[in-house]
């Protein structure tokens, strides 16, 4: 079972997540496996990794019975951990529906397994047996690791969202339409916000929810002789001194994702707006704040984009569903639009494609290794959003007539 010790009580180290079995004890080799394998990750990173496990371990309770990978872990049983390997693997495998996720969940579950053992075998007293041991193990890892979940039949295409489903969603969330779906001011301009970050900044939905009143900076420029601002994209600043009590909690995905970015002054202008007159004055520091008073949760933005999606037209959903094959808008949507639209402008200002893509790769965070940039390059010959923006993408004249006089 899947729990999470987040009290203020404890210590910072000690704060994470973990896995207890039926009697709400730790998984003992999973609570090993984490500390030493998965505390330099981000915290959905190391919850989602956590969730793969727990449920190799509900597998291997099912057909062993209770404690039954602990058990042969701790045994190196060799023989059990290949029964419990292959069944776990056909389980698997006979999905009726099967993704990039099973991949994960299965590599993830043969990592734990062969990662274990290995310390288990090399902190072994020298003895006859040893030798037999690490063979062992090396034909289990051998065998296991070469096994693959079926592939997905189709690969996914990056889909900027159609000209018109921008559009619409620019005339719907002003915070001053009559279309805007959210009766609550304070709701729409929260919402509108949340809609600028991701479609001009680029923003992922976790990096918006840890953004802190203070995240956009702001100095004057003396070789520009005007005021310029920045965005700084990284965890929470006040980790220390504040304890987030959301349910899911938002993090930096990587390393490579803390950055600071360009913001126009038009884009500072909508969140000084919306700090200074719908934010409230709530006791924690992230910047989006709920109804309630307490950070904005994953599952409200999740549902804000819901209601988005209803209040679109029929004939803009049904561009929406020809173009991208979706019938819903999702915040990642805007991010994908975002980049396809930088890239444009970097192009347009006739920067070379090598160059374009390593700036577009440190707007947005992306690892050195990552190949999102060029499936973007494919993406960003599609024309149908050029009607949305003349030259200056953060300059729309929807904005400047958005922020109250």
């Amino acid at each position: 079972m899947f729990t999470e010790l987040w009290d203020a009580g404890l210590p910072r180290s000690l704060r994470s997540a973990l896995l207890v079995d039926q009697c709400n004890l730790p998984r003992y080799w999973s609570t090993i496996w984490s500390v030493m394998n998965l505390n330099a990750l981000a915290d959905t990173t190391r919850v989602k990794k956590l969730r793969h496990i727990e449920r190799l371990y509900c597998h291997a309770d099912q057909l062993r019975g209770p404690g039954a990978l602990d058990d042969a872990l701790g045994a190196i049983d060799h023989m059990a951990l290949a029964e419990i390997l292959e069944s776990w693997f056909v389980t698997i495998n006979n999905q009726p529906e099967i993704t990039g996720a099973d991949e994960l969940l299965w590599k993830t579950g043969l990592e734990f397994i062969v990662n274990t053992t290995t310390w288990l075998s090399k902190s072994q007293p020298a003895n006859r047996k040893l030798p037999a041991i690490e063979q062992r193990l090396h034909q289990l890892n051998l065998l296991y690791s070469q096994l693959r979940i079926r592939p997905r039949r189709s690969v996914e295409a990056v889909r900027s969202l159609p000209a018109s489903v921008v559009q619409t969603l620019y005339e719907a969330l002003d915070p001053e339409s009559s279309q805007n779906p959210f009766k609550q001011a304070r709701t729409r301009w929260r919402v509108y916000v949340i809609f600028i970050l991701m479609l001009h900044q680029g923003l992922r939905r976790g990096e918006v929810l840890l953004l802190a009143t203070d995240s956009v900076k702001s100095a004057f420029d003396r070789k520009q002789g005007r005021q310029r601002h920045w965005l700084n994209v990284q965890g929470n600043p006040y980790d220390e001194e504040v304890v987030d009590t959301r349910h899911s909690r938002p993090s930096i995905k990587t390393e490579t994702s803390i950055r600071q970015i360009p913001v126009s002054d038009v884009v500072a202008g909508i969140v000084q707006t919306y700090t200074e007159n719908f934010r409230g004055k709530p006791e924690h520091p992230f910047l989006l704040n709920s109804q309630l008073d307490s950070p904005l949760s994953t599952e409200s933005i999740s549902k804000a984009f819901s209601a988005i999606t209803q209040a679109l037209p029929a004939a803009v959903l049904k561009e929406l569903e020809d173009r991208t094959g979706k019938s819903s808008v999702s915040p990642h949507d805007l991010r994908h639009t975002c980049a396809v639209l930088r890239l444009n402008q970097l192009l347009a200002q006739e920067d070379p494609m090598d160059v374009a893509l390593a700036k577009l790769r440190t707007f947005f965070g992306w690892s050195k290794a990552s190949d999102m940039p060029a499936r973007y390059a494919r993406a960003v010959f599609e024309d149908r959003l050029a009607k949305v923006w003349n030259d200056v993408f953060d300059d729309r004249v929807e904005l400047l007539r958005a922020i109250p006089k």
